[in-house]
């Protein structure tokens, strides 16, 4: 058997070992033996401001995944005694001026005979918040219960690290757990959008004819809809006396029914680019059958482009929930989600006397933003091979 040697390569084995160790040496090894996706994220990870967004993203889930390890009181609980209580002042360092462990105040109400509103005053009572507290009894990873969290306070004192709602219950506590339903939607939603566009934009692509006529007649009457007046419609549409986690569940499938038809168009663009290829002519001359063509020569070439989209989708599934949930047409209580924390932002004179009650549209904020620029860095690194400036 003979061993042959690239062209241009002395003809020995250790000449060609030398000359590939001083490419080796030229490139660097990562990048001569990266794979596609291994040079994705290699650029990625010059991309600072995606990366920090990466992160932030993920600890954003991993909070919504240990909720009730991370709150500070049961969602369900309220307390007529501290309606309206402004976010909880901890403190660091005692009368003295020393540095100690973080404790806060007990809590003071009394009347203002002007407004007739109460109001809250610390008092001189101190509590320490203690670190693996005991409180409210809850599964963890809906599995083994527990009554530990993350922080607390004894009885007597209230915690309140964003302040309460009307009813005194913990805004901090509702946060948490509504990133569950936020962020959540914006994953399942996605996911469904780009099921029905990837598959229905490659079929449109690659068949053609009556198919592709059928299938973007129908994408332009969906998007012929304005948006927002469609979402009231068929949210509006649900029944009333449906539980919270069917109306969950139906609310994701209409977004992601409404959703699918910018990345089907996309789709249908690269694999009618992509199907005149040499070597997919080969396939088909191969006797290699149409699903087999699409999936394993059409479909990959875009997926840096569903990678990219899907990560710039999320926010804008994210913001669909809030909005229909603030307008009371999306979820509805007692599902806790940030659309429906909102719902008591909309009077503006609650607004101005109590505007920690906008805390959940900071964190919409935060997480759309992340979002763009992990997408942003995404699509940037989606083509490794390109030579950029």
């Amino acid at each position: 058997m003979t061993t042959t040697y690239p062209v241009g390569q002395s003809g020995s084995p250790k000449a060609f070992d030398a000359d590939l160790k001083e490419q080796q040496e030229d490139r660097g090894s990562d990048i001569f033996y990266a794979s596609k996706s291994r040079l994705m994220w290699l650029r990625f990870k010059q991309h600072k401001v995606a990366l920090f967004s990466g992160v932030m993203i993920c600890l954003f889930y991993l909070v919504a995944i240990f909720a009730n390890f991370i709150s500070v009181k049961d969602i369900n609980s309220f307390s007529a005694k501290f309606k309206y209580v402004s976010p909880t002042e901890i403190h660091f360092f005692d009368e003295e001026g020393d540095f100690t462990r973080p404790f806060i105040y007990n809590l003071d109400r009394k009347i203002n005979m002007e407004t007739l509103e109460y109001e809250y005053t610390q008092g001189d009572t101190t509590y320490p918040i203690k670190f693996f507290h005991k409180g409210y009894s809850y599964k963890f990873l809906w599995m083994f219960e527990t009554d530990r969290h993350l922080m607390g306070v004894d009885e007597g004192a209230a915690l309140f690290l964003m302040g309460s709602d009307k009813l005194g219950r913990d805004i901090f506590s509702k946060v948490v757990h509504g990133a569950r339903i936020s962020l959540s939607i914006g994953l399942v939603g996605v996911f469904l959008s780009l099921v029905f566009g990837v598959i229905l934009g490659g079929i449109s692509g690659f068949y053609g004819g009556k198919v592709d006529t059928v299938i973007q007649r129908l994408i332009e009457v969906l998007m012929s809809f304005p948006s927002i007046p469609l979402w009231m419609a068929l949210a509006a549409s649900l029944p009333p006396h449906w539980s919270p986690l069917i109306v969950y569940f139906m609310i994701t499938l209409i977004l992601s029914l409404i959703g699918w038809t910018g990345i089907a168009r996309v789709v249908r663009g690269i694999v009618m680019r992509l199907k005149e290829e040499k070597y997919t002519e080969a396939a088909v001359l191969s006797g290699a059958g149409n699903f087999y063509i699409i999936r394993k020569h059409l479909l990959p070439g875009a997926t840096s482009f569903v990678i990219a989209h899907a990560t710039l989708s999320i926010p804008a599934m994210i913001i669909a929930e809030t909005s229909l949930s603030f307008l009371g047409i999306g979820l509805r209580p007692p599902v806790v989600s940030w659309g429906v924390l909102l719902q008591e932002a909309q009077s503006i004179t609650v607004i101005a006397n109590y505007p920690w009650i906008l805390y959940p549209a900071f964190f919409v904020i935060a997480t759309v933003l992340f979002f763009n620029f992990l997408g942003d860095g995404l699509r940037d690194a989606a083509d490794p091979y390109m030579n950029r400036a």
